[in-house]
């Protein structure tokens, strides 16, 4: 191809910006706090799942309730969803988006599931 053509269309070369290095150690905190994650939102989910089986049973309505806690399950990944694909955040290492990601999603599902194992029964 020629130069100029490649120029006129493209405009000028640029040198691709470097890669930002992957950190061992921030892949595992990454994966340490979403495990967390994941494991406080199992927690919970079984919890309300059981307590939705037993208003059911009971003949109470649970409509209301499943439809508030899906609407804040969905707007919470809504959030977090909109916040991976922010220019400063989509900038950042695979890892660090994570990390970043991980340290906002998990404090809240993991207060809850530490506060219901301790006050259950």
């Amino acid at each position: 191809m020629n130069p100029s053509t490649y120029a006129a269309l493209y405009g000028p070369w640029q040198p691709t910006r470097p890669v930002a290095k992957e950190r061992p150690v921030v892949t595992v905190l990454a994966a340490l706090l979403w495990t967390a994650t994941f494991l406080s939102l199992a927690w919970l989910a079984s919890l309300f799942g059981i307590a939705v089986v037993w208003m059911a049973a009971a003949g109470g309505p649970v409509g209301g309730l499943v439809l508030r806690v899906a609407l804040v399950v969905v707007g919470a990944a809504a959030g977090l969803t909109a916040l991976a694909f922010a220019p400063g955040v989509r900038r950042l290492a695979p890892a660090s988006r994570l990390l970043l990601l991980g340290a906002l999603a998990c404090p809240v599902p993991t207060a809850l599931a530490i506060w219901s194992w301790f006050h259950t029964g």
